[in-house]
Parts: structure tokens; sequence; C-alpha cells
């Protein structure tokens, strides 16, 4: 039976991969085209909730920064006023016995007490040893962290930190991904900051980020989808897949609408795809890919930013004093991410669980903070109890005091959270992959491809641009294939230049200040 609508190119999925896809096939012309998406609106992964009381949250800590001036020039033609954004200077830090220290906790050891600092330095120094002399690659995680940090700054930060991240421990991840992801501290670099009490600068690619002013991460994204033909995007049950028939080229959509394909871009998880199509072999395959799900917790809080808090961005917790991982400063990413002062609310309760002396709704100001908590089957938590335990971990860690005003609260759990890069991964997707693109899907993104080395926003929109590019014209992949390329910093105009060199034209972009 032939199919209600037939197109060159689907594209299944709304968030950057599937509308870097998108965006590319709108750009070049040619092949039909059509985008889908189960939600009421773009974002995917990288949108944003809006609270009853006004309060924006984004599915865990998104921001931008890139290695890639497509990606950049898009997202300018999406949101093109200069006072579309705001750029931050990154002001982080791990949370350790009752200090900040600042970010990477590896790099400022300085400010450890004394017995923390020896037994790390101790650790450094013997892994710098022995590093020197080792002639083979460390078999997972664990080791590398082992061989570029030494057992002490393994067993105070990197090992609770990365199983309360990953909800699996450092012995079962392998280490190809860590790239630009991990600082390998500088021995020597290190020793003088100790012997001089100083404190190691800022370090990675985002050091410097901006974020949007208004809607969250998630209103790029919809910017972005308004800037395509209205015609060619299908959302909630006209673009819900329930069946893809790999064998007919066809997919069947939850309204019973059946859309004819020459090829698929995927981007839903890889593991729901194979369920979707039927076969067998490939959902015994997949169940080699292990993930963590990712609970989001806010909470929006009345009155001014206590001093306590300042212009920090996002925080790193290795201590079991607390069930989250990370917490973000959210109001101070936009004053728009939150109510405005004069929006009137009711306390809900105090930070320490006590009733609020006045269930009247009083004036703010407020501003916000937004955790995040990884479950697997290797590391279970308490769901029933998270919200609490989450608020009370905030007092614990000194980020509330007991008294402190609650007005709002969020919580929300992302199933596919994190795609682990576990040790059996890369012999999976090399399988994987390559089969179901024989059958003419490309399935590309965060859960689509399964590799979080290139699973920030940007990698995650050229997966999409470069799997179109790659149908359209033969073109190589890099950032799937070569993610240490992509994520070179001195490679990003590199990786521009040979993107034009098979045709990619640049969009037309804002002069910068």
């Amino acid at each position: 039976m032939p199919a209600d609508i037939n197109v060159d190119v689907l594209v299944i999925g709304m968030g950057p991969t599937g509308l870097g896809a998108a965006k590319r096939l709108n750009q070049i012309g040619g092949p039909s085209w059509l985008i889908v998406d189960s939600s009421d609106k773009a974002g995917g992964l990288a949108g944003t909730d809006t609270t009853p009381e006004g309060f924006l949250y984004d599915v865990g800590g998104h921001v931008i920064f890139s290695h890639y001036k497509y990606f950049d020039d898009c997202l300018d033609e999406a949101l093109p006023k200069d006072d579309d954004w705001f750029v931050h200077e990154r002001v982080s830090y791990v949370r350790y016995k009752g200090l900040w220290v600042p970010y990477p906790f590896q790099n400022n050891i300085s400010m450890l007490p004394k017995e923390d600092q020896v037994r790390c330095m101790d650790g450094l120094i013997d892994a710098a040893l022995e590093h020197r002399v080792a002639n083979t690659k460390p078999k997972d995680f664990d080791e590398w962290i082992l061989r570029m940090q030494g057992p002490g700054l393994a067993d105070i930060f990197m090992r609770p930190y990365n199983y309360k991240v990953w909800a699996v421990p450092t012995t079962k991840m392998q280490c190809q991904w860590l790239g630009e992801r991990v600082a390998a501290p500088d021995v020597k670099t290190v020793t003088k900051n100790i012997i001089l009490n100083k404190v190691a600068g800022n370090w990675g690619p985002n050091a410097t980020f901006r974020f949007p002013a208004r809607d969250g991460t998630g209103g790029i994204w919809i910017a972005v989808a308004d800037t395509l033909p209205n015609e060619k995007k299908r959302f909630g049950k006209q673009g819900t897949v329930t069946k893809v028939d790999a064998e007919n080229k066809t997919v069947t959509m939850a309204d019973g609408t059946t859309i004819g394909y020459g090829k698929l871009v995927n981007t839903m998880a890889v593991d729901h795809l194979v369920e979707k199509m039927g076969n067998q072999e490939l959902v015994t395959l997949s169940k080699g890919l292990y993930y963590s799900t990712t609970h989001v917790i806010g909470v929006g809080i009345r009155g001014e930013r206590p001093e306590r808090i300042g212009d920090k961005c996002w925080l790193y917790f290795p201590e079991d004093n607390c069930p989250f991982y990370r917490a973000t400063i959210f109001s101070n990413y936009s004053p728009y991410n939150q109510p405005q002062k004069e929006a009137k609310l009711p306390t809900l309760y105090l930070a320490n669980g006590d009733k609020a002396a006045s269930s009247e709704a009083k004036e703010g100001p407020y501003w916000s903070i937004m955790l995040e908590v990884s479950q697997s089957t290797m590391k279970p938590v308490d769901v029933d109890n998270l919200l609490k335990d989450c608020i009370q971990g905030l007092i614990n860690t000194e980020m509330l005091k007991p008294e402190d005003e609650i007005v709002s609260t969020y919580h929300r759990a992302f199933d596919h959270g994190y795609p682990t890069p576990t040790l059996e991964r890369e012999g999976v997707l090399k399988e994987l992959l390559p089969k179901l693109q024989d059958l003419g899907i490309y399935s590309r993104g965060r859960f689509g491809s399964w590799r979080y080395e290139v699973g920030n926003q940007d990698h995650s929109f050229m997966l999409g641009v470069e799997a179109v590019d790659h149908i359209t014209s033969g073109a190589v992949e890099l950032t799937l294939n070569y993610p240490d390329f992509v994520n070179g910093r001195q490679n990003g105009e590199k990786r521009l230049a040979q993107a034009f060199s098979y045709g990619a034209q640049p969009l037309p972009t804002r002069e910068r200040n």
C-alpha cells in the first residue's frame, strides 16, 4: 500500500540534531523533506520548562559554547539582536569539606587542607613518574584517573564525583571519550600554586559562554525551528512515530498517517528506534548500550540573591551530604529565568520544612537553583523523597539557610539523561550504526549515535548537518567519526574550511562586536 506522504528525507526529532538536519536540508534545497516531533514544541533534551509560578528550568545544565562557525551563524540568524543574549564568564566551584574549591578541582588543590594537599601531591608525583614510562593505554576510566592524577585525587574527588554523575563506577567506563572534558593537571603548575598559595585560572571550552535572555535554552531551538517552513514540521500526534518499516521505508505515525522516505535521519534514542523497527537482532545488539536517568530539580526562593551565592554559575558536589552532583544558579543566567520582583507569590514552606508564618502572597525579588541527580540500575534513588532530600542537601552545603522561603519547586525525570561511555559502547556502535545505515537510516544525536563526547548542543546540531551533507554529497561526517578532531580548539576553522570545501554555504551572519 502506498504511503500517505512521500519525502526524500524524513527527520525524526526536533532537538538540536534534527533541527540541524532540517536547517541544512532547507538551505541546500533539492531533496524533499519533513521533520516530526512527538512534543508540541521544538527543543528535545535542550528544551525548557516553566513552572506555574514563572520559574524557568532547562533539561539540565545547558550553556552555549561552540566549535563551529556554522552553528554560531544559525543561532545568530534565529536570535539576531544583541539583547537576545547574555555573555557570561564561568564562575564555577567544587564543594569539598565546607570549602568552595575553584574548578577544575585537580588544578586547585592549593585550596585544600594541608593533609589533603600532601595526599594529592604524593599521588600526582607518582602518577607523573609512572606515566612517563607507561607503554600501554589505560584499560578504563579508573586507570586513566590513576595514571593522570594518582590515588589521592582519585579518592577525594574523581571517583566519587564521577559516580554521582554517571551512576556507574569509573571501572566500568572507557576513557576514549575524555578529550577536552577532563583537565589533566600539570604537576609543576600545581606545585607552584601550592607553594605560592595561588589559584589556577579558567580552563576548558566553556570558560566563556552565552545564554539566551528569554525563554531559556529551549527558546533557542524554538527560534531555530521558526526559521523553517511550517508546512514541513509536524508536532504532537502527527509527529509521534509508532512504527518504522525499514524494508519498505515507511514510518507510521500515531494519527495513522504513513510517511514514505528515501533516507531517514533519526534522532530518537537508538534503542527506542530499533524497538519500533521490530528488528530483534538490532534490539539485542542495542541492549549493550547503557544510560542513566537524570532528575532535574528546581527550587525558587524569595529574597535578594545572597552574598554567599554571588555570581556563581554552576557548582559540583562530590560528597555524600547531598544527592545532587551539580547545582546551577539558574537565576544568574538571565533576569527573566524567574518571576519579576513585583510578582506576588505565597511561601510554600521554609527550607527546613517548617510552615511559613503567613500564607499571604508577597512580592519578590526571587532567585533560583537547578539541581541534577543521576539514577541507574547501579545507583538507585529514593524518588518519592528526592525533592525533600535535595533541599536538605542545599542546607547541608550552605547553599540555602533553614529559614529561606521556598515559593516554587520543580521535579522532572528524563529517562535517557546521559549516554554512558561504557567499556562495551564502541563495540556496539561500530556494529549497530553501520547496520542501520545499510538500511538507509542515519541515527544521530546525543542518544541517536550515543557518543557523549560529541553530545553538546553544537555537536548535536552539526551531527544533523553533516548527516545531510553525507546523504546529499557523500561528505565525511567529521563530528561522528572524528570527535578528537572537532573538539581540538585549534581545529575550529579547519573544520569550517573542510565543510565549505564540499559546497556548504555560510548563512548570513550579523557583525560581532
